[in-house]
């Protein structure tokens, strides 16, 4: 019984990508032969010219399917802020992302990854980007996609902050994107907003999460976050979709990185599987 499935980010290989070391559009058959993964998460920022080029789309939805390998999401980054003060610069943002929505559709995708960016007080920036995640929740939903918000910096690390965002949308499509280490409230990330209690206020709306992982001690346990404690608020709250591997350490490859992620997810599943009764387990 599989309690979540394990999908890989795109991210994860960035260094590999900029460096000319991986073409974007070979990332789903090395996601599938190198780690046996065969789901994955998309960044925007590895299309040529970061923009939404569906002839590029095209090509990578045949890769993905000869690869076996399912396409998750569409990680946006800068696309202009939905949130932002001037009404005509975010109408902008709304259409660059309903945009991307429609490469993410092309590709099979259910989700874009959005940025809640603003300025101003947290209070005008919360009804600003409110604003800006209806219009688009609205604008994309011919395709079916859901829009999802990650705690990425800025007052969307702030998890009242962000589910006060999600609450006001008020849309089932709009939920969230947890990520497990992007807690950092301010740029020199020296205050941090309590990581378990962040995950477990977004997981009622997550449609996606984001395992992030950075180092680890000599028995794989990675040292920011225990991971048994935040794979159980995951599972607790019902969830048993994607659980995306986002590897952003420096004191491994990305390709021992990942690996190790992903024997971390898989020795916490197992160990959680075990640990439920007999009398509680579902039929596989």
């Amino acid at each position: 019984m599989d309690l979540f499935h394990i999908s890989l980010a795109q991210w994860s290989l960035h260094r590999k990508i900029q460096g000319g070391d991986l073409a974007p559009l070979d990332f789903p058959a090395y996601s599938r032969d190198e780690f046996n993964i065969t789901a994955v998460e998309y960044v925007n920022g590895f299309f040529p010219d970061r923009e939404p080029d569906l002839r590029f789309a095209e090509e990578l939805r045949l890769r993905a399917a000869d690869a076996g390998v399912l396409s998750l999401l569409i990680m946006i980054d800068r696309a202009g802020d939905l949130g932002d003060p001037d009404s005509q610069a975010r109408s902008l943002a709304v259409n660059k992302h309903r945009q991307w929505a429609e490469v993410a559709a092309h590709l099979g995708c259910h989700s874009i990854r959005v940025n809640a960016h603003s300025k101003g007080t947290p209070q005008e920036q919360a009804s600003l980007v409110s604003e800006g995640l209806s219009h688009l929740t609205e604008a994309i939903a011919p395709t079916g996609l859901n829009v999802l918000v990650e705690n990425h910096g800025g007052h969307s690390s702030n998890a009242d902050w962000l589910v006060d965002v999600i609450q006001r949308v008020n849309q089932p499509t709009c939920g969230t994107l947890p990520d497990f280490g992007n807690f950092f409230l301010n740029t020199d990330m020296t205050e941090w907003y309590d990581r378990y209690t962040g995950v477990a206020q977004m997981m009622p709306y997550a449609k996606a999460v984001s395992a992030k992982s950075n180092d680890f001690d000599g028995d794989g346990n990675e040292l920011h976050t225990d991971y048994e404690k935040m794979i159980g608020i995951v599972l607790d709250a019902g969830y048993n979709g994607y659980i995306g591997i986002e590897y952003e350490g420096q004191n491994h490859s990305e390709d021992e990185g990942i690996k190790l992620t992903q024997s971390l997810l898989k020795r916490v599943s197992e160990h959680r599987r075990q640990s439920i009764s007999p009398s509680r387990r579902k039929p596989s």
